[in-house]
């Protein structure tokens, strides 16, 4: 008998080796799973943007850059909003910006209300290479359109959540999300109906309202 089948390694149904670490309880275990699930997620999304970044001989910084001017305001059109929102340097954001200048997908204009800042806009070739990257996504788009309704809402708050707290201990920067917005106010979940609420539009918040990106987001006082 080998060592594998000796310790039940390998067979269906075996204990991996968190699950069978000592001192792991069940709890412990199940963040670890949550969190290795996130990660293989994270790793299909990471393969589409470097897929993305190769067929366009761009960078994969480059092409995110290119998918937040798609969508952005002006106001968010800017250097240092940009290089904080994707958690890079201001080099490394204007780096970007010249290479995409170069390649004629990325141009500027001084903003009407201060001359001295410059505005970024996608030209139309960066709209096309914009829309052919946001197409990536297309096997996590549909993967999720099969899931539960319900499922899904769980989901949303769960990772909302993750995100706040991730954005309290610094290690996102950037997050317009309803769970780390001054207007938030989450429900008393002691109550009937537990429905979260919104502060700005004194609007009820259902969860599968919950925004990841939300405009007219403040975020909490320190």
């Amino acid at each position: 008998m080998d060592r594998d089948d000796a310790s039940g390694a390998g067979r269906p149904g075996a204990p991996s080796p968190v699950e069978s670490a000592p001192g792991a309880g069940p709890a412990g275990d199940l963040d670890a799973r949550l969190a290795g699930a996130l990660e293989r997620v994270g790793h299909a999304t990471r393969v589409a943007l470097w897929q993305q970044a190769k067929e366009h001989g761009l960078s994969p910084v480059q092409v995110q850059l290119l998918g937040r001017l798609a969508t952005a305001p002006p106001a968010r059109r800017r250097v240092g909003r940009l290089a904080a929102e994707l958690d890079v340097t201001a080099p490394t954001i204007s780096d970007a910006i010249s290479a995409l200048r170069r390649k004629g997908l990325v141009s500027s204009s001084p903003d009407p209300a201060d001359a001295r800042i410059q505005t970024l806009e996608l030209t139309p070739e960066g709209r096309e290479v914009a829309r052919a990257s946001a197409a990536a996504s297309a096997d996590v788009d549909a993967v999720l359109a099969a899931q539960p309704v319900v499922a899904k809402v769980d989901a949303l708050g769960l990772l909302l959540d993750v995100i706040a707290g991730l954005h309290e201990r610094g290690v996102l920067s950037v997050a317009r999300t309803c769970t780390t917005c001054r207007f938030f106010r989450r429900a008393d979940p002691r109550a009937a109906e537990a429905v979260h609420h919104c502060g700005l539009l004194d609007a009820p918040l259902p969860p599968e309202a919950l925004r990841v990106d939300c405009l007219e987001h403040e975020p909490v006082a320190a």
